[in-house]
């Protein structure tokens, strides 16, 4: 075998800030934890959780929102910024759950939402008590209809969750009126951030909670608010290599270059505090220097790496989607990041069960084939263990150390996310990522509640997964997360260069990043492999031919 092909971890000269090479494991609150028994994930549930995520070996959490809200969509609808909504706790709770992370070493990311607000916010109350032209609803993007009577909309963009992207307001004295852009739920208004009201308040919003201790931010669709002036018609078309959610060519309201000049400001209201504060970017956009446009050295500290995540199992296309992000990243001095799931997308333990990457939005649920649960695990191992030997940041989604898979089975009558009702049933949506975690097996709720009671319906059989069942577990797919977070520092692979190993049988990728050589087998036959070096870690037994669907990590 011979080595060819370097690629450096970052080419442009940088500093030794944590979140350069930290593993960012991300909390969906409803369903991480349940602290009171009402069936709902809590700061509480949280703040009890942390030694396990300190034994985890995590670096940071990112808390997906916890603001006051009504919940239409989870949370992403915010009706109070600078509040805790009470099913999840209160200030005092954020502030002792902020205190006891940092006693961990663990530092703690919020996600904020800008581009819209809830329509239970006191601005968009006012907007609607308010006429046509008043600064109330200069806040926000109302337009007048089309059509000599104004009945149709603006534009015929369609939300993100289905339907149209504009509904209309009925005014005061109760005619019908102007129509508000929400390139979501229709209780979510997009804000208008031409307007300086608008800019000003969410520079509040960052200081008041960067005063109590928070470390960062994730931020919602980071490539949206800017929207093209002109307001063109336009139907989206999706990259199917890539995925879906918002990753359209061309687009008029996503991806706009204004966009920057938001993120540039909120750059310097970030350094303003020490502690080496981030901001992180939920950016759907393409191709990948487009992305990395956003970690420019006076904007993001980093962005999501999608098109990994959607690079599927397949070895051409992940080892493109890796020297591309070493490339684009490092050519602006920023890291590359690696995720595998999130809250919006079909856990990768499915998706790989189901041999290609899954329809982003789209769902599994009864009618769909089912996925191969043994098969995807075994891929979803090893992806985790290529992944965590990457040099860059890493994102963990809560469930996925347990090798946790999609729930399927939801009955229609228990589905809330948005997507299930603006469509009619004709996607899922996002339920099947969303449902509680199990902490232990043969407990009500698998231990997510003290009483027993979900949010969301958890399947049978997740007694297995349950990290009761796998804590301390010699193979458990917990361990392996753990072992190879501890390695990744002890080999010191998140900052070295990596180099391809050429000459492999087909479908097995090769690299060496640091004094480690990587082997990940994306096929389903054995593949042999010459290589005189030590066994660190390996996704599945390994006795010098590497199974189908599993990694191995040897020290040279």
């Amino acid at each position: 075998m011979s080595t060819a092909v370097t690629t450096p971890a970052s080419p442009t000269p940088h500093g030794p800030e944590w979140w350069r090479t930290a593993v960012i494991y991300q909390i969906y609150p409803r369903s991480f934890a349940d602290g009171n028994g009402d069936g709902l994930g809590d700061l509480a549930g949280i703040a009890s959780r942390l030694d396990d995520l300190s034994y985890l070996g995590v670096d940071a959490i990112w808390l997906s929102p916890f603001f006051v809200s009504p919940q239409r969509d989870a949370g992403y609808d915010v009706a109070n910024y600078r509040d805790v909504d009470p099913r999840f706790g209160t200030l005092a709770d954020m502030d002792a759950l902020i205190a006891a992370a940092h006693d961990r070493g663990i530092r703690v990311i919020a996600d904020i939402v800008p581009n819209h607000t809830s329509s239970d916010h006191v601005w968009f109350q006012a907007a609607l008590a308010s006429a046509p032209g008043s600064p109330e609803r200069a806040r926000y993007l109302f337009k007048d209809g089309k059509g000599p009577d104004g009945s149709q909309p603006p534009t015929d963009w369609l939300s993100v969750f289905g339907g149209p992207a504009w509904s209309r307001v009925t005014e005061a004295d109760g005619t019908p009126g102007q129509w508000y852009l929400h390139l979501f739920d229709e209780s979510q208004p997009d804000l208008n951030w031409d307007n300086q009201e608008v800019v000003d308040e969410f520079d509040s919003v960052l200081r008041f909670w960067l005063d109590r201790g928070i470390d960062g931010f994730r931020v919602d669709v980071a490539h949206g608010m800017v929207k093209d002036p002109a307001y063109p018609d336009y139907q989206p078309k999706h990259d199917p290599e890539i995925g879906g959610g918002g990753i359209y060519l061309d687009c008029p309201y996503f991806g706009q270059t204004g966009v920057h000049r938001i993120w540039r400001h909120w750059r310097t209201v970030i350094d303003e505090y020490p502690g080496d504060r981030i901001l992180t970017a939920e950016s759907w956009v393409h191709p990948m220097t487009e992305l990395a446009n956003y970690t420019r050295p006076d904007e993001y500290h980093q962005a999501f790496n999608f098109p990994f995540m959607f690079a599927g199992w397949d070895a051409a296309k992940l080892r493109t989607s890796i020297d591309e992000s070493l490339k684009e990243f490092g050519a602006v001095g920023a890291p590359s990041t690696w995720v595998l799931s999130n809250h919006d997308v079909v856990r990768h333990t499915s998706r790989f069960g189901l041999r290609d990457s899954g329809p982003q939005g789209s769902g599994i649920g009864p009618r769909d084939p089912q996925p191969d649960e043994a098969l995807g695990l075994a891929r979803a191992r090893g992806a985790a263990l290529m992944m965590l030997a990457l040099p860059g940041s890493v994102f963990v989604y809560q469930g996925e150390e347990l090798g946790l898979p999609e729930a399927t089975q939801i009955p229609a009558d228990a589905r809330q996310d948005p997507t299930w009702f603006r469509t009619g049933g004709e996607k899922y949506g996002r339920d099947g990522c969303r449902v509680p975690i199990p902490w232990q097996a043969g407990a009500p709720a698998y231990g997510f509640s003290p009483t027993g009671a979900a949010w969301l319906p958890q399947p049978e059989g997740w007694d297995a997964y349950a990290r009761s069942a796998q804590e301390g577990v010699e193979g458990s797919t917990l361990e392996l997360y753990r072992a190879a977070m501890a390695a990744r520092t002890a080999h010191g692979t998140s900052t070295a260069d990596l180099t391809w190993i050429e000459g492999l049988p087909a479908g097995v990728l090769g690299f060496t990043v640091a004094d480690l050589a990587v082997y990940v087998n994306t096929s389903d036959t054995p593949a042999p492999i010459d290589d005189p070096g030590d066994v660190v870690l390996a996704s599945q037994d390994f006795d010098g031919t590497l199974a189908g669907n599993a990694t191995v990590w040897i020290q040279r």
